[in-house]
């Protein structure tokens, strides 16, 4: 299945049915009167958040969706049925906007969240409507509203427990491999990985949610390299996992990079708990760890951690320390929870 995290759709909810026109017609009752029913409500269209979701690609081949008409009035005052509903799911983590792209009409959070987003026309009224002491055989019967119509621009931003960023190339998809039953696709060139992948970590009883994330590149807080889509995936993670190539000829500068890139991103990115590590060290001699592993260090002013994904060194400790900070970092939510009115 592709990932498609952007697309534009069209909704529209259902008109009213019209009312009715009627008159009561039964033996020995010559003048019955007005019986002409209301029409039915148009139908709604409801997007309802949904776990089994992680992808807006089923929007790339259908984009219209409309909700049903309500049915007209009856005879017998008998009220038209109402159109039907219809039910649009999204994955968790998905924005919609208006038509500009630019003004948030809502936010779908959570699986079985329920927003409507565009109600139904009302139903016109029929004839017994009119009906009074002075004008006892109306023949009027009012029209169905019509329902709301608009273009709706959806934007996916994965939910995560943890999220891996990086330069191309820095062994963030080989990592989530390792740990995970993800299936990442990995190579030995840049910009192997094209769109984000998850995969579910089980860590001593515990189990996190851990995002690959494509790789980033110097101006990718502008749009350079379609950035400001792959560093939206990663608002709603709560610890950023920052990969450093221990290939690199100067780690201390790849670091600097990416951390300015996330830093002027905003979205509160620069304010998550970022745990730095330096990968490959397969491929580094002992003496040459230390070094980058001090040169890094000073860089971030905080500890660095050394794994090589490919050999599997390194990665206890490294997912015991994001499991920590990803429990110290739900801490807060939960707090609030327990104390909210």
């Amino acid at each position: 299945m592709k990932f498609l995290d952007e697309t534009k759709i069209f909704i529209k909810s259902g008109d009213g049915g019209s009312g009715c026109v009627s008159f009561r017609r039964e033996k020995n009752i010559p003048h019955g009167g007005p019986d002409g029913g209301d029409g039915g409500r148009g139908g709604d269209v409801v997007l309802e958040g949904s776990d089994q979701l992680n992808t807006l690609i089923d929007f790339r081949y259908k984009q219209h969706l409309k909700a049903g008409r309500g049915k007209d009035g009856m005879g017998k005052n008998r009220t038209g049925p109402k159109g039907e509903t219809i039910t649009v799911k999204l994955p968790a983590g998905t924005q919609i906007f208006d038509e500009d792209r630019e003004t948030l009409l809502c936010d779908i959070t959570e699986a079985g969240q329920r927003i409507v987003i565009a109600e139904g026309g009302d139903g016109g009224h029929g004839n017994t409507h009119f009906k009074s002491s002075t004008n006892r055989a109306p023949r009027r019967a009012d029209e169905g509203y019509p329902g709301s119509e608009r273009w709706l621009w959806l934007r996916l931003k994965l939910i995560a427990d943890a999220g891996l960023v990086g330069l191309p190339n820095a062994g963030k998809s080989t990592l989530l491999a390792a740990v995970s039953r993800a299936h990442p696709k990995i190579g030995d060139y840049s910009f192997t990985t094209l769109h984000p992948n998850l995969g579910v970590v089980y860590v001593r009883g515990s189990e996190f949610v851990l995002a690959d994330i494509p790789g980033l590149i110097e101006g990718a807080s502008e749009g350079a390299g379609l950035g400001t889509r792959f560093l939206g995936h990663v608002e709603r993670c709560r610890v950023l996992v920052h990969l450093v190539d221990g290939t690199t000829e100067d780690v201390a500068d790849a670091y600097r990079v990416v951390r300015h890139e996330v830093d002027a991103y905003g979205g509160g990115l620069s304010e998550k708990p970022e745990l730095v590590v330096l990968a490959k060290s397969d491929s580094l001699s002992a003496d040459a760890i230390e070094e980058k592993q001090h040169q890094l260090a000073s860089a971030c002013g905080a500890p660095v951690g050394v794994i090589s994904a490919v050999a599997g060194d390194g990665l206890t400790p490294l997912l015991d320390r994001l499991l920590a900070s990803i429990e110290a970092a739900k801490a807060p939510d939960e707090v609030s929870e327990a104390y909210a009115p």
